[in-house]
């Protein structure tokens, strides 16, 4: 079990009213699976409002062809009634290199959930992957991962979903990725350069409200192949996490890349999220959902 992050302030002033506002948060692992926690339901609170995103699937890079993950999709959900002093556990999917990204959900799939990104079906099979869904009252699909057949080129991760709209794809092949939508992130793109060839990871999404969607990857510079960040998430390429910085998907949610130095290298999946608010006047996607 990894520890749930709380910040129950006893309330806020707002244009001269006294609302009691909280939050609790927790964080997708990086090493793949899940996190899950336990939240306790505070006194007085009979309503939340939660956002669930899913880890980014893992980049992965074959013999033959390179491929990126799908991003993980966001849901969120309003009015979810709860009992003061129960505990409820959560669950935060992580992301990985050659994994499917974890699944985020608040007790159980069914009620709110951002579900995990593909891992590329190895290659072999020509099949990209696909990004994650969502269940809620809205949210977005993770954009899917891009595969390069071709073997020129690095395969550029799927963006995380938006609160509105679809993270964009990834792509390679000599052109710049799809940007996302409803606040969601870029698809990553691509570099080739002789034994070098970098994808770009997935942009990730951030859990604070719909913002900007995130731009797509450029192709062919290895300072912006990867997907931008939407709705305040992290950019593509930047976990840096077992030297694999080219290629990883930007928290939360951005699928990782493929990217290939002198021997292969598989990108990291963005790491899934879940936050839950309370208080008066609150609602996903945008009514007084800023960090607390």
């Amino acid at each position: 079990m990894i520890p749930g992050i709380g910040i129950m302030k006893p309330g806020l002033v707002v244009g001269g009213a006294y609302i009691p506002w909280g939050e609790w948060t927790l964080q997708g692992p990086s090493f793949g699976g899940q996190a899950y926690a336990t939240w306790n339901c505070p006194a007085g609170v009979t309503s939340i409002c939660v956002v669930c995103v899913g880890g980014g699937g893992g980049g992965i890079t074959s013999s033959s062809k390179y491929s990126g993950g799908g991003g993980g999709g966001l849901g969120w959900k309003n009015n979810i009634p709860v009992v003061p002093g129960t505990d409820y556990l959560v669950y935060a999917g992580g992301g990985k290199y050659g994994y499917d990204g974890g699944d985020s959900y608040f007790v159980s799939p069914g009620i709110v959930a951002g579900f995990g990104g593909k891992m590329s079906q190895l290659v072999s099979n020509g099949v990209a992957a696909a990004g994650g869904g969502y269940v809620g009252d809205g949210g977005g699909n993770g954009g899917e991962g891009n595969i390069d057949s071709a073997y020129f080129y690095g395969g550029g991760g799927g963006g995380a979903g938006g609160y509105s709209g679809n993270g964009g794809k990834g792509v390679s092949d000599n052109v710049d990725a799809q940007a996302g939508s409803g606040g969601g992130g870029g698809g990553g793109s691509a570099v080739p350069s002789g034994t070098y060839k970098y994808g770009g990871g997935g942009g990730g999404v951030g859990v604070f409200g719909e913002g900007a969607s995130g731009a797509g990857g450029v192709y062919g510079t290895y300072y912006n192949n990867f997907g931008y960040g939407g709705s305040g998430g992290y950019n593509g390429n930047t976990e840096n996490i077992l030297q694999n910085q080219y290629a990883c998907g930007g928290n939360w949610g951005g699928g990782g890349a493929a990217f290939r130095g002198t021997q292969p290298n598989y990108g990291i999946g963005g790491r899934g999220y879940v936050r839950i608010i309370w208080g008066t006047g609150r609602a996903f996607p945008s009514t007084n959902v800023q960090q607390t």
